[in-house]
């Protein structure tokens, strides 16, 4: 089982997948961050098919292979959940046999899709629920538009080299350079439209706050921070208090990309989490 397109909703999303469908009865389903693919986890997808589950790692809108349509309204957070409970049905993919995984932007978006109902667990990786702050979240709705702009403007390889340069990803640097060139070939295959208008219509900006919800989801959290993230580490600790079911898991040595930082330890915590869902006590 490798890559392929699947048709929902009117747009075209890429999906990897690993381990085979009937064969486990729990899928690990995947989403990842702002200028990330399903690509980018890398040999993750197999370290957790070799946990039993099946693995599906999706592009979400107007990332690696998915399309990229201009109207930034598609990319809205709802349309992310529909878009996603769309393709896990096109993949036999039934309510309760899945545990959802988003890092940062896939966080978010994993967070919001996870009060569908339609997941046993969530695991949140450098993940926030939004700006309850709304002057705080139309100043950041302003500067996500500023980014936006700034790519449509000087092209996806200017922004990503001023992007990797983030304070938010300086811990990347002790990363191994194979393992840094890997990340930023796999940003770079972005494209312009699908990053500036993923920026407009599911940045932190335009996200409703899901901090007055956190107490209504009862199911399983695993939430991950790496310890070197302070920002990060803070909001998943203020989510660990007011979620009924939470697991924290603060990360040393590890700053926002945990999965690339810690790669072991990742995904260990994720595929036993994973594992003691289908077994629960």
């Amino acid at each position: 089982m490798g890559s392929m397109l699947v048709q929902v909703n009117g747009v075209r999303l890429g999906v990897k997948q690993r381990g085979e469908a009937g064969k486990s009865d729990l899928a690990l389903v995947m989403l990842h961050g702002f200028t990330g693919s399903a690509a980018g986890w890398g040999h993750q997808l197999d370290a957790f098919a070799t946990y039993g589950l099946r693995v599906i790692a999706l592009d979400l809108l107007g990332h690696g292979q998915s399309d990229a349509p201009y109207d930034p309204q598609r990319y809205a957070i709802e349309h992310c959940q529909q878009d996603v409970l769309a393709v896990l049905q096109e993949l036999g993919v039934s309510k309760d046999q899945a545990v959802l995984l988003g890092y940062s932007m896939g966080g978010r978006i994993a967070l919001y899709t996870a009060f569908s109902g339609f997941f046993r667990a969530l695991i949140l990786e450098s993940a926030s629920p939004g700006l309850e702050d709304p002057a705080e979240r139309e100043q950041r709705r302003f500067s996500d538009e500023a980014l936006a702009a700034s790519i449509e403007l000087d092209g996806v390889q200017a922004f990503i080299e001023r992007w990797e340069k983030l304070p938010l990803f300086t811990s990347q640097k002790s990363l191994p350079f194979e393992c840094r060139q890997a990340l930023r070939r796999q940003r770079l295959q972005n494209r312009a439209t699908g990053l500036a208008q993923s920026l407009r219509g599911v940045g932190t900006g335009v996200q409703p706050s899901l901090y007055a919800r956190l107490p209504t989801l009862h199911i399983p959290v695993l939430l991950i921070a790496g310890e070197l993230d302070t920002k990060f580490t803070a909001i998943a600790r203020q989510m660990a208090q007011v979620l009924p079911q939470s697991q924290l898991r603060i990360i040393p040595g590890a700053g926002h990309t945990v999965h690339l930082e810690r790669p072991q330890e990742f995904v260990s915590l994720v595929g036993n989490f994973s594992l003691s869902m289908t077994h629960p006590s």
